[in-house]
């Protein structure tokens, strides 16, 4: 082979040889970024509801531990109505307005009667149930009125708008007056003949004397007892959860789910919608109906 052609076989080797590394040290052409995910949205969020389910038919707990009741498929219905989820979780009656003021609970619905001293720290929906106070004692006993058991002993639920009436009528510090953790204890001291007669809401005695037919209690009612009415209750100031809860209220009252719901545990659809509670006539106490 002559030179010249060596030389240019030898200058051809190394054009290709370069162009080879350069190929194998070439990057491939990176991928497009991928555009960042959208955030998913927020949940929505639960409203806790406080309820003190030892109350029947209001709110109470089945035997399989659920909170049942009136008060129960009452707030479902609204929150339904209202577009809101709810979670009902039980809590005991005394210091339940702490757990609304405290943020641990958003609503509260336990048979709870609208009164001017609970105004001033709560707000409280459109009523939703009419009460009053019924005097239970045994089917023998002469009580026909309330002032009749100031010479008696009296079983109250601690805290109740019957603890307040009786307390004024025996004194607060009475011997007399004996509390209850709840009305059924205090009916079961009634039937025992621990106390003559217990004062407490229709609605409850009402429940309890007809799923109790062999106590043989009556029932005495009074006028001179002051109407009551049951509200829910929503931390003061939160006009705008208070707003909902009203617009649910309205909403089942029209379509007569409301009328459901009543005759599903009190066997009679309400006269005519509760109107509010004027102020001059709503009773000043801390406890509960």
């Amino acid at each position: 082979m002559r030179p010249s052609n060596r030389r240019f076989l030898q200058l051809a080797g190394l054009l290709v040889a370069s162009a080879l590394l350069a190929a194998c040290g070439q990057k491939p052409p990176e991928a497009p970024a991928k555009s960042a995910a959208a955030p998913a949205p927020a949940p929505a969020k639960v409203y806790v509801v406080g309820t003190d389910a030892a109350y029947a038919p209001f709110e109470s707990q089945n035997e399989k531990g659920e909170i049942v009741g009136f008060d129960i498929d009452l707030m479902r219905a609204v929150a339904a109505k209202a577009g809101i989820e709810v979670k009902i979780v039980n809590t005991p009656w005394e210091g339940i307005f702490n757990t609304l003021a405290q943020g641990d609970r958003d609503l509260l619905i336990s048979a709870i009667t609208i009164t001017d001293e609970r105004r001033q720290t709560v707000d409280f929906s459109t009523p939703y149930f009419d009460a009053h106070q019924l005097i239970v004692v045994k089917e023998n006993s002469k009580v026909a009125k309330f002032d009749d058991l100031k010479k008696l002993k009296v079983g109250v639920q601690t805290g109740t708008t019957g603890d307040e009436v009786v307390s004024k009528l025996l004194g607060k510090t009475s011997t007399s007056v004996r509390r209850f953790e709840s009305t059924p204890l205090a009916l079961k001291e009634l039937e025992s003949g621990g106390v003559d007669a217990v004062v407490a809401d229709n609605g409850v005695v009402v429940n309890y004397v007809t799923n109790n037919a062999g106590a043989k209690f009556k029932m005495v009612n009074d006028t001179a007892f002051t109407p009551e009415q049951y509200g829910i209750a929503v931390r003061k100031g939160n006009a705008d959860l208070l707003e909902k809860i009203n617009k649910g209220l309205a909403a089942i009252k029209a379509d007569g789910s409301y009328d459901q719901i009543y005759a599903r545990y009190f066997g009679a659809k309400p006269t005519a919608p509760a109107p509010d509670v004027k102020k001059d006539e709503a009773k000043k106490d801390e406890g509960k109906k």
